[in-house]
């Protein structure tokens, strides 16, 4: 088998991309998306047709169009995968709990309408305080929630006590930030983003946390084997392809589900958190440069479908 074939026998394989070509040709079980993917997608000649119905549909309300956009997008990627696509509420109310869980259950009744029920949708949201409060009351509505722009141990805590489905700490970004900083990595053991994962994984096992972990945001392949038996990981296509042409490596499990952690059973309150997470100089910057960068593909994805209207 190539290593893509034998990780997959230990890890939930995801796509990371909206490139539908992509994620029929590999066929994962589920995908995710985000704002810059569904940007990058909409340059497809399909896209701009799903974007003007989308505007009918709408009345015109770009908001609203984006949103059922996105919806589009993930209907069809739902035809080539078994089970979850990930969809993203708009990254600029990632300081507000109460627009955040309004978008997310406009998306929920934007797929009923299409046919697809909630058990195959996760509602991605950015992992700051607000987001992680207003995942917690989807959660309770029986809507499942993808916590992303996840840097530090802090926000993946907070996420296992509010019971989401799953968080997606951002490997290679963590990586960028440490480079960046004058950290020199030579294997993926001494990669900070591998290093951090492996960290908030053992914790959840160890203290019986439901919520799964999935590695996200690679930079090589090197920091994915790493993390081989992760509960998931979502790969882009890039990368997928080097994994299925890559026939020489064996790949061995590194995490199980019977870990332990050095790591005490203890959560924040509010402020403590803020506090860890100002502390923590590579998550406070990431996240923030993660919510800018998000919103402002978005805001470009505003303007190309007000160019349609």
């Amino acid at each position: 088998m190539n290593a893509l074939e034998q990780l997959g026998q230990l890890s939930t394989l995801v796509a990371d991309s909206g490139d539908l070509d992509a994620i029929r040709r590999f066929k994962p079980t589920d995908a995710t998306t985000n704002p810059s993917l569904i940007l990058a997608a909409a340059s497809t000649d399909h896209a701009a047709t799903w974007a003007r119905e989308a505007l009918v549909a709408s009345g015109g309300n770009i908001d609203r169009a984006r949103e059922k956009l996105t919806v589009r997008f993930g209907c069809e990627i739902l035809k080539s995968v078994g089970r979850y696509v990930s969809t993203e509420v708009d990254p600029r109310a990632s300081f507000d709990t109460q627009k955040t869980i309004q978008a997310a259950e406009r998306i929920i009744a934007d797929y009923a309408a299409a046919g697809v029920g909630p058990e195959r949708v996760l509602i991605k949201i950015a992992s700051t305080w607000e987001g992680i409060r207003a995942a917690r009351v989807l959660e309770s509505r029986g809507l499942r929630c993808n916590m992303t722009l996840l840097f530090g141990f802090a926000q993946a805590r907070q996420c296992a006590d509010a019971g989401v489905t799953l968080i997606s700490p951002f490997v290679g970004r963590i990586l960028d930030w440490h480079v960046a900083n004058g950290l020199k990595v030579e294997s993926p053991e001494q990669d900070p983003g591998v290093q951090s994962v492996r960290r908030i994984y053992r914790w959840y096992k160890a203290h019986g946390y439901p919520t799964q972990v999935m590695g996200a945001s690679f930079r090589n392949t090197g920091e994915i084997l790493a993390l081989a038996g992760c509960d998931l990981l979502t790969i882009a296509p890039k990368l997928l392809d080097e994994l299925a042409a890559d026939t020489s490596t064996r790949v061995e499990a590194q995490l199980s589900a019977d870990q332990t952690s050095e790591d005490p059973r203890e959560i924040p309150d509010e402020a403590r958190f803020r506090a860890e997470l100002n502390d923590d100089a590579m998550a406070t910057e990431k996240l923030a440069d993660g919510i800018r960068r998000f919103a402002a593909d978005q805001a470009k994805l505003d303007s190309w479908l007000a160019s349609l209207a």
